[in-house]
């Protein structure tokens, strides 16, 4: 039976160890933290939005990104690095930014956004949802601008999965948005949009790995070196020693850039922070029951169990995973404007993760260079959303068979 390391222990690594275990493979997972899912996946904004996947890069938006830095609560901070990483990537990000390269891209993920839909659904029958508070519960995109909501409204959808609303709908629709309705021009609300507690799902998932039989357990280190011999990887450098199998799947987040450099493989992948609140609910709260994104402020609000999860924010500020708290004022402000009524803002959680993006939003799959070593990484803000899909995928191609879509952009070196 092959021996399979899976290096990485958030919720995509998660994933590509069950559908490995799955298809066969005996499995072992390395994780440097204590618990598993507790970097990207820890505190996400936790919507499944396989159908709201547009790209960040489009065009518009580096004229946008201009303007957003001199905003107060502005969705985009950036500080330039003496890293030629940070350069490169926002050069190839800066390629990406027109219409066809976005239309091009959008069409690849919303492929793997329906397959990562049936492959939760798929997951369903192994673990019980409510273990990971999912709820089938809908997105609701608002607009604040009437030309932005009409350009949103003219793009060729399925009708079957979306309705468009004008201001008062919404917030009939969805009373949480009341106090915002006056600021509106309209929204899009898409059926089939679920949301989720990423990290419990991590827990729940880890769980039923352990009752495996193929499944070898998690290694508790850190890696810091891919060893290389005669085209292959042979071995993985971490603090518990040299860890050997007969193939290795990087599914480290941010960190799988510079293992994969270890190995001389280039990853256009940088950290994008991004930032949240966890907000308990109570008894005399409207908090939404529909998963909420405010188009132009880039937040999103899910209620996730008891709690309101608030995301939002992109920060170009490289390996830096610390709470500013500017940003979360900044933060505080956007949610108490929108939905002042939603939950306890004054006892809400913080939390700061680094989003591992690609210039243009697509996650990387595929066999590298060295026949052995495996990529499932750059999923950026949709780790959760993807993670079910690209470990489907992962599997078949490992197993030497064809993807279930032509995956273009997708695939390494595309």
């Amino acid at each position: 039976m092959q021996q399979v390391l899976v290096i990485g222990g958030g919720v995509v690594g998660l994933a590509s160890a069950w559908w490995l275990v799955e298809a066969g493979y005996h499995v072992t997972l390395l994780e440097r933290e204590a618990q598993v899912g507790v970097a990207a996946s820890y505190r996400n904004g936790g919507q499944l939005s396989y159908r709201y996947v547009a790209p960040l890069a489009d065009s518009g938006v580096p004229l946008k990104g201009l303007k957003w830095m001199f905003q107060k609560d502005s969705p985009l901070h950036f500080e330039l690095e003496a890293d030629p990483r940070q350069w490169s990537w926002l050069l190839q990000f800066l390629r990406n930014c027109n219409a066809t390269a976005n239309r091009r891209t959008t069409a690849k993920l919303l492929e793997l956004g329906e397959l990562s839909r049936r492959s939760m659904a798929q997951l369903g029958l192994s673990i019980p949802f409510e273990e990971f508070a999912w709820r089938d519960a809908g997105k609701l995109v608002v607009y604040r601008s009437r030309d932005v909501f009409d350009a949103a409204v003219a793009r060729p959808e399925s009708e079957a999965t979306r309705e468009v609303l004008s201001a008062a709908q919404c917030a009939e629709r969805e009373p949480a948005l009341l106090a915002a309705e006056h600021e509106l021009a309209g929204g899009i609300f898409t059926r089939g949009e679920a949301v989720a507690d990423c990290h419990a799902f991590c827990e729940a998932l880890a769980n039923r790995l352990k009752t495996h039989p193929r499944f070898g357990g998690i290694v508790r280190a850190e890696a810091s070196r891919l060893i290389e011999k005669d085209g292959r990887i042979s071995g993985v450098e971490t603090t518990a020693g040299a860890l050997m199998a007969d193939s290795f799947v990087l599914a480290a987040g941010v960190q799988s850039r510079n293992l994969a450099a270890t190995a001389g493989v280039r990853l256009p992948i940088y950290p994008l922070k991004g930032y949240s609140l966890t907000a308990p609910i109570g008894d005399q709260h409207c908090a939404p029951e529909i998963s909420v994104t405010d188009f132009e402020r880039k937040t999103l609000y899910a209620r996730i169990g008891a709690n309101l999860r608030v995301a939002a924010m992109v920060d170009i500020v490289g390996e830096n995973n610390r709470i500013d708290q500017r940003r979360i004022d900044s933060l505080q402000r956007i949610a108490r404007s929108t939905m002042p009524q939603a939950a306890d803002y004054d006892r809400a959680i913080p939390w700061a993760g680094l989003r591992p993006a690609t210039p243009n939003s697509a996650p990387i799959l595929g066999r590298t260079r060295h026949t052995n070593l495996w990529l499932n990484v750059g999923h950026g803000p949709l780790g959760f959303t993807f993670a079910c899909g690209t470990a489907a995928i992962l599997a078949k191609l490992m197993q030497g068979e064809p993807a279930p879509f032509d995956l273009g952009e997708l695939a390494y070196g595309s």
